[in-house]
């Protein structure tokens, strides 16, 4: 079994209402968040696994829903967290990825990082 991944960035500014650091957090604020999209499976006869062409054509739409957006207000994301923007990448991706097999999602500038496997 083979895993390929590729990698994508956005910049977007949100809000939090959190226990600790939450004066900073409820204001609105501003990321540079790192994804990283991971898809499974044996090697097809190109040799292999899926097209890196098409991962990067599906991963350009989901980009263009939070790149440089007030992810407060991106339908169906819900609070912006590291867990829910995974989910979100996740499900937008899976319908056009059926061999999807991770999303993480990290902000390296503080090294906070989240990934979903389901």
């Amino acid at each position: 079994m083979f895993e390929i991944s590729q990698r994508f960035y956005f910049d977007a500014a949100h809000t939090l209402q959190r226990e600790i650091e939450a004066q900073g957090s409820k204001r609105v604020h501003g990321h540079t968040y790192h994804a990283e999209v991971f898809v499974q499976g044996e090697p097809l006869a190109s040799g292999m696994v899926m097209d890196l062409g098409l991962v990067r054509q599906a991963l350009k739409d989901v980009r263009e829903q939070l790149d440089h957006h007030y992810l407060d207000e991106v339908p169906g994301l819900g609070p912006a967290t590291l867990e829910n923007l995974c989910l979100f990448i996740w499900r937008d991706l899976k319908p056009r990825l059926p061999a999807l097999s991770a999303v993480t999602v990290e902000r390296h500038s503080i090294g906070d990082k989240c990934t979903y496997r389901p």
